[in-house]
């Protein structure tokens, strides 16, 4: 192989390899979110004792609100984690701040651009976590997420 063809291979290596890190980058983070957009309980705080059905409002500043799947800048829509650790630390780990949230009795998606819910939940202790999602379900970077509360229900 001669010099030329040398360079331009390691050239053609070098684009594909930027190419492809840009492309799985672009795919496993979530749309960009605003700086200080903050997503909150409304109705809930930290240790308030409810009953069920309990109804759950969801805050959120500096961002709007979209269905799942609309591309649109600075939007995203709500999913409470259920009982589980907080966003990044439960089972994935920070995997979970670049994978799409999944859809089961531990996370509830709101894919449709609901800013509340009433939650059928039997008595005992629950914590929940609001995540914001952007239109692929994958949370935004840097994450926008309420604190984590604790609620009983009587």
């Amino acid at each position: 192989m001669n010099k030329i063809t040398t360079i331009a291979l390691a050239a053609l290596i070098g684009l594909s390899a930027s190419t492809l890190a840009t492309t799985t980058s672009a795919l496993a983070e979530g749309a960009p979110s605003m700086a200080g957009a903050k997503q909150y309980f409304v109705n809930l705080k930290d240790g308030d004792t409810v009953s069920s059905p309990v109804t759950v409002i969801f805050g959120l500043s500096g961002m709007g609100v979209a269905p799942a799947g609309v591309d649109k800048e600075n939007t995203g829509h709500h999913h409470i984690l259920l009982n589980r650790p907080p966003l990044g630390q439960g089972e994935d780990g920070a995997d979970e701040l670049t994978s799409s949230i999944p859809a089961d009795e531990k996370h509830i998606h709101f894919g449709k651009g609901q800013t509340e819910k009433t939650l059928e939940l039997a008595p005992g202790k629950y914590t929940m976590q609001l995540v914001l999602g952007d239109k692929d379900h994958i949370p935004h970077n840097p994450p926008i997420t309420s604190k984590v509360i604790t609620i009983t229900v009587k």
